[in-house]
């Protein structure tokens, strides 16, 4: 049987169609219930869908009167706070093309960005470095905020296939690209509603990570917000250490984060007594079943894993009502299409590893790159968006993730996910986080090198704990004790910088 999943295209979007309309519609049947909270130990700042969707339009008919041409892009330098959220749906409701960006990045690589981006207008917070020799206009906070109570715009409606936001990946494998997702992307989000979170129009979401992160814009946000829920966001500042007390105080039902959050917090709070928590929700990685289990037996909850990326968010899930077979990631939501491809770009047979591939037909799968014709049409090959993950299709259609192709570890010939040698050295009590990759020893040979934080350890005790746990040819060839492991601003583990840093300072002999 051919490693393909189809039951069925979801239902098509609705045209005319903007994607702010879609996502606050709850303001006209639940005015005064809350969408978003920001919390801290302190309190929280709440804001209604009567008082979102005013702040939003009114917003909209500044940038409107502006005179910036519909479809131009404006470049989002905003802070954690709701003024995020609604600058981004400002300028879609607008009929204008937001480009969220991380408040980390420095003056030089917003520059960069920015030359790409070409924007007309920029949405500034204050202390975020904005673009030197940038002709656009810049609304400062105290400006943006002054339009929330303007008469209030007009949804711009349309063409859902025309482009509503950009979104700039991570970087990790290469150069970041800016990634165009359509108006009618925020449709294709409805089948994680059932496919992964369980969700629910009384649900109460804290997601803990930042509002430019395509995981958090959509699952922290734009969802909750879509089935008419309450969005919990932290204040900035909180930590890890203080989610526990954040998600009691404020009755959150659903939680949401990258593995890593959910190791922090269980390294300080071994025990979390969360009584309206129905479970978690955890991407951006794989999680360890070691991390997973250590939350059931903290709190008693799930978690419920999904895979996804920028070009088409998250469509591989488990979820209450299917949950996955450890160690797979999920299934795929009803109303996608995907297959397994080997390397040949043909199906594989279901069991054989192979690339993830999503048909072109997914609603939620991105237009393309911005400004890169050739690489888009490079990662496509007839109908399939060709992921870069490699995955596995058992014969129910669960899909184990065996980690980026550019990730993968090859031991003599044969390619070895860097997730299962981590799984591995994870249970050792002594390691914290770990990371796989291949180094250079020589200029024309490579070995399996295992990087790990925690206390450190005798090489052949390592060793020896991978002999009981790995085949030959997984086990690690080098281990190196690090007092941390490089990540990207969203928390996953930058392999790359480990694998280059490494061999820069040792080099190949």
């Amino acid at each position: 049987m051919h490693a393909i999943f189809d039951e069925g295209a979801p239902a098509p979007c609705p045209a005319p169609f903007n994607l702010a309309a879609y996502v606050l519609a709850p303001a006209t049947h639940s005015p005064e219930k809350v969408a978003l909270a920001i919390v801290g130990p302190h309190g929280a700042e709440r804001w209604s869908y009567a008082r979102l969707e005013a702040a939003v339009r009114g917003l909209a008919a500044g940038l409107q009167a502006m005179g910036l041409p519909e479809g131009g892009r404006v470049l989002l330098r905003l802070g954690n706070g709701v003024e995020f959220p609604i600058g981004y749906l400002a300028a879609i409701a607008a009929g204008l093309v937001p480009v969220p960006t991380s408040a980390m990045l420095t003056r030089t690589e917003i520059g960069k960005l920015a030359a790409e981006i070409e924007p007309v207008a920029i949405l500034a917070g204050p202390n975020v470095a904005l673009p030197d020799d940038c002709p656009a206009p810049v609304l400062d906070i105290k400006t943006q905020r002054g339009f929330y109570h303007d008469a209030p715009a007009d949804y711009v409606l349309g063409d859902p296939d025309r482009p509503a936001y950009i979104v700039y990946t991570s970087g990790t494998s290469g150069q970041p690209r800016g990634v165009i997702h359509a108006h009618r992307a925020v449709w294709a989000r409805r089948m994680m509603w059932e496919g992964w979170y369980g969700l629910r129009a009384d649900d109460r979401l804290l997601h803990a990570g930042a509002f430019n992160w395509t995981y958090t814009l959509g699952t922290g946000l734009l969802d909750p917000w879509t089935i008419g829920a309450t969005a919990l966001i932290p204040a900035p500042g909180v930590r890890p250490d203080d989610l526990p007390l954040l998600l009691r105080r404020f009755d959150a039902t659903l939680f949401a984060a990258a593995p890593g959050v959910y190791r922090q917090m269980l390294k300080k709070h071994p025990q979390i007594v969360l009584p309206k928590l129905r479970h978690g929700l955890s991407a951006g990685e794989k999680m360890p079943e070691t991390t997973r289990s250590a939350w059931r037996e903290a709190t008693g909850t799930f978690v419920y894993e999904a895979l996804g990326m920028s070009e088409c968010s998250t469509f591989v899930s488990g979820s209450p009502a299917r949950p996955a077979p450890l160690p797979a990631s999920g299934y795929p939501q009803a109303g996608r299409r995907i297959a397994v491809l080997g390397p040949d770009n043909a199906p594989v047979a279901r069991g054989e590893p192979g690339q993830l591939a999503i048909s072109n037909r997914d609603p939620g799968l991105m237009l393309g790159y911005l400004k890169a014709e050739a690489e888009t049409r490079a990662r496509f090959d007839g109908e399939w968006f060709l992921t870069g993950d490699m995955v596995e299709m058992a014969e129910d259609g669960a899909i184990a993730y065996l980690g980026r192709g550019d990730d993968m570890l090859n031991a003599g010939g044969v390619r070895v996910s860097p997730l299962e040698v981590e799984r591995a050295l994870m249970e050792h009590p002594g390691i914290h986080e770990v990371a796989a990759t291949e180094i250079a020893v020589k200029a024309d040979t490579t070995v399996i090198a295992a990087f790990y934080t925690g206390t450190p350890q005798d090489e052949a005790t390592l060793a020896a704990f991978a002999a009981e746990r790995l085949a030959r040819y997984k086990q690690p060839r080098l281990y190196v004790h690090l007092d941390e492991l490089p990540k990207n601003p969203n928390g996953k583990l930058n392999r790359r910088l480990i694998r280059q840093t490494h061999e820069a300072a040792h080099g190949p002999a």
